[in-house]
């Protein structure tokens, strides 16, 4: 395998380029302000050099058999992987796939290339702990299809302290704004339930933290639906509930009742202008200063019901606070990308367009990984 290509040096980036780097692999690192860059990786010792970032700065460096990884704004995506085929070069990176991202999938698979997505935090060790339950679950003595399956996945990007926001930002709150604007699909009572307005759905929901009960306030986001085939939930389970979704501390819906009020209230003629006014007085007034730490809270679970009887209980539950190793969120997510990044050197992943591995030994060591760097990481069986 040849170079790694790391693009971008932003928030979440910095953790998992550092373990490449401090590994022995050769990395040419791109970003826009090449000093910042240099900065940031201060006291780093290896074989790496920081360039301007530009797609044709890519296309000078990159040959046949690198490997890039996109740390952009998720619309770079796909024009770097675009270029990527036309390097033959494999591609990595933590964002969804887009349908876009999905037509390269016959392209990749004919070149031998991998266009691995989905390996951040959210999208990403989610998805392992999902694919460890399921699999658990279907090699138990009480599976069956007919059983009433309840899926609950919720992630939530805190801060250390709860404020009276119930919120801080540690990048732009312009995407937090637009995602309120997003229509959610999920599986409620065994039906499909759809979400015009994501406030509309917030619940609380009761987590067992170290120090007791603790209630946090949910809401699905996105289409989850695509995901019952993807954790390979498909095939006749009877599906009572389906969710993927956001978690917030309690008191959040009704500390954002006026954000809500305003955005629900909108002209889509003058929406793409307020939400940047709203936004840039968000991040003034809510957004992390230098040396507050974040939070980071994920949860997967599955539960499994026989005649209202529940047979099989089990929740992954993860907490973790940034520390001097760099933020939660940003470990998380880049040391997670990293060792998307080695699976593919490594051949252990086939070619063409996926999203983070189901393979049973790569999905423990992405959990090992994340069960090193958080705090609490536990496996809860709530039926023993």
């Amino acid at each position: 395998m040849g170079k790694i290509h790391w693009l971008g040096t932003g928030l979440s980036a910095i953790p998992g380029l550092k373990m490449l780097i401090e590994k022995g692999h050769s990395v040419v690192v791109y970003n826009r302000t090449v000093d910042k860059a240099i900065e940031a990786l201060s006291g780093v010792n290896g074989d790496y050099q920081v360039v301007p970032f530009s797609l044709n700065a890519v296309k000078q460096y990159a040959i046949a058999g690198d490997l890039v990884v996109s740390m952009l704004p998720g619309n770079f995506h796909v024009p770097v992987a675009e270029l990527c085929l036309s390097l033959d070069a494999h591609f990595v990176s933590s964002s969804y796939i887009s349908d876009e991202m999905r037509v390269l999938n016959d392209a990749a698979k004919e070149k031998n290339l991998c266009f691995v997505n989905e390996v951040g935090l959210d999208p990403g060790i989610d998805h392992s702990m999902s694919h460890a339950l399921v699999e658990d679950y279907k090699k138990s003595s009480v599976f069956s299809a007919q059983n009433e399956h309840f899926f609950l996945s919720y992630c939530g990007g805190l801060s250390d302290i709860p404020n009276d926001f119930c919120y801080k930002f540690s990048w732009s709150p312009l995407g937090v704004l637009k995602a309120l604007m997003s229509t959610s699909v999920s599986i409620r009572d065994g039906e499909v339930y759809t979400v015009t307005k994501p406030w509309e759905s917030v619940e609380l929901y009761p987590l067992p933290m170290p120090w007791g009960e603790d209630e946090f306030e949910v809401y699905p986001n996105r289409d989850s639906l695509p995901f019952i085939e993807q954790y390979k939930m498909d095939g006749g389970l009877k599906i009572n509930q389906f969710v993927r979704g956001t978690l917030r501390y309690k008191g959040w819906k009704n500390a954002w009742r006026d954000i809500f009020s305003e955005v629900d209230s909108l002209e889509s003629s003058l929406a793409e202008d307020r939400l940047k006014e709203i936004s840039d007085d968000l991040w003034n007034k809510y957004s992390y200063k230098e040396d507050e730490v974040d939070r980071v809270i994920l949860t997967v679970e599955l539960k499994v019901e026989k005649e209202s009887q529940v047979i099989w209980h089990k929740q992954f539950l993860m907490d973790t606070l940034g520390n001097d190793k760099g933020s939660a969120m940003a470990q998380l997510v880049s040391c997670s990308v990293a060792l998307a990044v080695e699976v593919v050197i490594n051949q252990e992943i086939p070619p063409g367009v996926s999203a983070a591995p189901h393979q049973s030994e790569l999905v423990n060591r992405w959990l090992k990984q994340a069960e090193e760097i958080c705090d609490h990481f536990v496996l809860i069986d709530h039926l023993n």
